[in-house]
Parts: C-alpha cells; sequence; structure tokens
C-alpha cells in the first residue's frame, strides 16, 4: 500500500494512526500542499486524485490498482479488510455513535479550518482564525457533550475507537 499525504494534513494524521495501529505496512509518498503553489494541484497527483485532496491511499485489489480517497472511506476500508484490531464496537448504537463523533470532526471542524477556505474567508475582509477557532469551538463543545453521554476513558466507551483516531488529529 501507498498512502499519500501532507505531514500537517489532520484527514492524512488519521489515516496513518488507523495503519500503525492495525500495523499494516505502507509506503508513505508525501504531498507538499504549500510548496510551490501546492504538489497536489500538479498533473501527476491530479491524476491519482481529481479532488487534489489528500490522503489517498493506493492499494493492489483483486489484481488492480484502486485509489481510495477521503479519509473516513479509507479508514471504513481498513477496518473493514483488516477487523483486528477492531476500531468500531459490536453494538450498533455504539456503532452510531462512534461515527456520529466521527462525523462532528470529519464535517464539522475539520474542513472548516482548510486553508483553502480559510483563504476564501480572508479574501472576504474576515478574518480566518477567528472563524476556524468558532467552528473548532463549536465542535469541541458537541465532542464533549457527546462524551458525556457516552464516553469512558475514550470518546466512546468500550475502548479505543474511530471516533478517538479523528479526534487525536483535530487536537
Amino acid at each position: 500500500m501507498k498512502l499519500y499525504g501532507y505531514f500537517r494534513s489532520s484527514a492524512s494524521y488519521r489515516v496513518r494512526i488507523a495503519l500503525n495501529l492495525k500495523a499494516l505496512e505502507y509506503e508513505y509518498v508525501p504531498v507538499h500542499l504549500i510548496k510551490d503553489g501546492g504538489e497536489q494541484k500538479g498533473a501527476a497527483y491530479s491524476k491519482l486524485n481529481p479532488m487534489q485532496q489528500v490522503p489517498l491511499l493506493e492499494l493492489e485489489h483483486e489484481g488492480r490498482t484502486v485509489r481510495l480517497t477521503q479519509s473516513v472511506a479509507i479508514l471504513e476500508y481498513l477496518e473493514e479488510s483488516h477487523p483486528e484490531p477492531a476500531l468500531m464496537p459490536e453494538d450498533p448504537v455504539m456503532r452510531a455513535q462512534v461515527r456520529r463523533a466521527v462525523e462532528i470532526v470529519n464535517s464539522g471542524v475539520q474542513p472548516l479550518q482548510n486553508l483553502s477556505l480559510l483563504d476564501y474567508v480572508k479574501s472576504k475582509g474576515d478574518d480566518p482564525q477567528a472563524f476556524a477557532r468558532a467552528a473548532n469551538e463549536k465542535g469541541l463543545r458537541a465532542l464533549e457533550a457527546l462524551t458525556a453521554e457516552v464516553g469512558g476513558n475514550f470518546l466512546v466507551a468500550g475502548g479505543l475507537s474511530l471516533a478517538d483516531v479523528c479526534f487525536v488529529p483535530q487536537m
């Protein structure tokens, strides 16, 4: 497997955590999102991932090369194809709680802090740091409420899960 990522990308970090927890070997291919205007915008990487984002996990499946993008889709693939150690609880309600936490981070916090969005906010004359801070605070309050409801030593009771895998890089 090859993981294309950026060292400061929380989405790439999530995938690295899961690969390491599952003790899966992979080659890391750095894609610098800032240098020279962003390597992800170059023709070679754009051909691999037309969204020009990281992470991208490249693997062999049934004799062909498969490229998976979007961190949650990659995490779900890793969980389904390499179920040990499990990063999702067996109970369906607790699985839903893990997905709830994952989505708070994945769609309610992290994308609101992406460089492209913050550059856009700045171009409109607003304060990008204040915008990002407000998104982060709202998301952290939601995670705190979720953990008070169903947590324990981890975001969701029962052990380390994809919720924690997504949460740690966000912090």
